[in-house]
């Protein structure tokens, strides 16, 4: 028995972006945060609070009123003080699921998945995950349609909604990724671990300044950074009409002219995005779209399990 599960299991109505062979892939691996949470239920996370969980914090001395069975009585047959055992806090984990849902998730190359199609399947298992765990979920779309915000529950209702949620989601309208981001690093209140999906294709300084302040409310962030192979190596070999997703704007260009220059600035794009969110302790992931999903999400749950086992 996985100790990380509960023993009942989630059911939910099929949906075509979920499968049955990454979910009992990943069924044995925890969703985990790299920082402490605050939860109002029993869990399996480390929390900012002390309480009287199995494991030891630290000593701090007696005050009146304290609870005498959390007295240390070697310490005081030693010493003749009186110090009280302090343990940490688990608690329950709460991931808010952020997705980018503008028009320029509707690309797909040759592959022929769409950025928005994997994206809808890495936050789809994410939310199922954390709910069959015993933990949060929630689900927060961004774009010019976006549907109504689902903060994060625990319940099998709530993750059917997230998926049905999921299912009739279509990318459209221009990205509105930088407001949003500020807006839910406001709303979201408690810690939570907090995932954003999307291409980022937007400023890039305004966006390093909407992830700082997630991390500056001291969420868990963790960033998947979707890219297509046919923009990360741009072999493309005759003149084409380049048209932009979210605006009417297009360009007619021979490749080879461009190609060093837009691989040099593409290349920087990310690089700076990856060195900022190491900058400030953010969980950078780029994801070219012809992965396997199972292997993307299995390395992204073994990395961070790693990380809180060897604190």
């Amino acid at each position: 028995m996985n100790p990380w599960l509960p023993e009942a299991r989630v059911e939910t109505k099929p949906h075509s972006f979920l499968d049955a062979a990454v979910l009992a892939q990943l069924a044995h691996l925890p969703l985990v945060s790299r920082f402490a949470m605050e939860g109002s239920v029993s869990g399996h996370h480390k929390s900012p609070h002390r309480g009287s969980s199995v494991e030891f914090a630290e000593y701090r001395s007696y005050v009146p009123g304290d609870d005498l069975r959390r007295l240390d009585w070697r310490v005081l047959g030693r010493t003749d003080r009186y110090y009280m055992k302090e343990f940490e806090a688990d608690t329950n984990l709460r991931c808010c699921l952020i997705l980018d849902a503008s028009a320029s998730m509707a690309f797909a190359g040759k592959s022929g998945a769409s950025k928005f199609a994997f994206a809808r399947q890495i936050a789809g298992t994410l939310a199922y995950l954390a709910v069959q765990q015993g933990d949060a979920a929630g689900l927060y779309c961004v774009g010019e349609q976006a549907p109504p915000e689902l903060p994060p529950r625990r319940n099998p209702a709530h993750l059917q909604e997230i998926l049905s949620t999921l299912e009739t989601l279509a990318p459209q309208g221009p990205t509105t990724l930088l407001q949003s981001l500020h807006d839910l690093a406001e709303k979201i209140r408690r810690r939570a671990l907090v995932i954003v999906i999307s291409d980022f294709f937007c400023e890039l300084e305004p966006l390093l300044a909407c992830l700082q302040h997630l991390r500056f409310q001291k969420h868990d962030l963790a960033v998947f950074h979707l890219l297509d192979r046919m923009e990360t190596e741009f072999k493309f070999e005759r003149p084409l009409r380049f048209e932009d997703l979210e605006s009417p704007f297009s360009l007619v260009t021979e490749p080879a002219m461009v190609r060093d220059e837009y691989l040099r600035a593409f290349d920087a794009h990310r690089a700076r995005l990856r060195q900022a969110c190491l900058e400030f302790n953010a969980d950078y992931r780029a994801v070219i779209t012809d992965q396997e999903p199972g292997k993307v999400l299995a390395d992204f749950l073994n990395e961070r399990a790693q990380q809180v086992g060897a604190h």
